[in-house]
């Protein structure tokens, strides 16, 4: 391990936190898991107690592991900006050692993450794939892991992730982060038009509608009818995703059945999974072999399957949420990163 001095030693206990620019996530290793929507980009000064809050609700942990990808907020003018910001608020909030995620593997203490930020941005996939290496040891695999906004498509090689880039530009370039997601992407970023009675609809460029609505119509994720982190502001219900599907389309309830809203919701389905199947070709070709084993996660997990239902190349699946229950592995880079904090400290 790399990064600041520290003297690793086996603590009693753990607690790691993913901080998104949408989510906020804890989870200690040990079957806890906790998300949260805090929308970072519109309040960020509100962080830090949001944070307390999530710890609150947690099991009480002698030192912290966090990762990130809330940097990239809108409300920060740069990453490094964002980082420091970030750390800032969960040093504020957790009164105890923290140990900050790198992107090559390595821990760091907050102060030289803060010196070093571009090190310590967007470094959860790879605790996520690093965890997944668990999985296939010594073998090559690949993990896909779905979320609400993004993909990443990693591949692995003796134990370790082997991906071509590091920084999520680099990882955009090389196929290994697909920026969309089953919950948050606009609808009309995911398809640029949708079945409609017999025609080919173009899509309103508004955000009107996101995905989440597709999969609530398709009953792929479940209703949410207590949350209104939606397009709208209004319930995350099959009823309500209809009326923003009709939106997306510049119609209406009284012109868009729910035999309309199964079509729309159903092409946008399509797009996405053939947007991740070309990059997941992508990665693969560049692979020495096939995959043996291919791990998946994420809310987003039956995306992931239908990919793989098509692909060229056929094995086995680790299923995420079949191996730690649908709660951890919609936290699963929490989860993951808890474990290897435990182990890696330990050594």
């Amino acid at each position: 391990m790399s990064g600041s001095p520290h003297s690793p030693k086996e603590p009693r206990s753990w607690l790691a936190l993913d901080i998104g620019g949408a989510n906020l996530k804890a989870a200690d290793g040990a079957g806890f898991a906790l998300s949260r929507y805090f929308a970072l980009w519109r309040e960020p000064q509100r962080l830090a107690g949001a944070l307390a809050e999530l710890l609150s609700a947690s099991p009480a942990a002698e030192r912290l592991a966090v990762t990130m990808t809330g940097e990239l907020a809108d409300c920060f003018e740069t990453k490094a900006e964002g980082v420091d910001a970030i750390l800032r608020a969960t040093a504020s909030a957790a009164g105890r050692d923290v140990q900050v995620y790198l992107t090559d593997g390595s821990w760091a203490a907050v102060d030289y993450a803060r010196e070093h930020p571009l090190r310590a941005a967007a470094s959860n996939w790879h605790a996520l794939a690093r965890f997944a290496c668990r999985y296939l040891p010594g073998g090559s695999g690949l993990l896909i892991d779905v979320g609400s906004t993004t993909c990443d498509i990693i591949p692995l090689a003796g134990g370790m992730p082997a991906a071509v880039g590091q920084t999520d530009t680099e990882r955009l370039l090389h196929g290994e982060l697909v920026y969309t997601g089953v919950e948050r992407s606009p609808l009309c970023a995911a398809v640029a038009a949708v079945p409609y009675r017999g025609r080919q609809c173009p899509t309103a460029h508004e955000l009107f509608a996101t995905t989440w609505d597709a999969y609530l119509t398709l009953g792929d994720l479940p209703e949410e009818p207590h949350s209104t982190h939606t397009a709208d502001g209004r319930p995350a219900t099959k009823a309500a995703a209809r009326d923003r599907l009709a939106r997306a389309i510049c119609a209406d309830r009284t012109m868009f059945s729910e035999d309309d809203a199964v079509a729309a919701a159903t092409a946008v389905a399509r797009a996405q999974a053939a947007k991740i199947a070309i990059a997941a070709q992508g990665v693969v070709r560049r692979m020495p072999s096939p995959p043996e084993k291919i791990v998946i996660a994420g809310q987003g997990e039956f995306l992931a399957r239908q990919v793989l239902a098509k692909a060229a190349w056929a094995a086995p699946i680790v299923s995420l949420s079949d191996e730690l229950g649908p709660i951890l592995s919609r936290c699963a880079t929490a989860h993951a990163l808890a474990v290897l904090a435990r182990e890696d400290f330990a050594s």
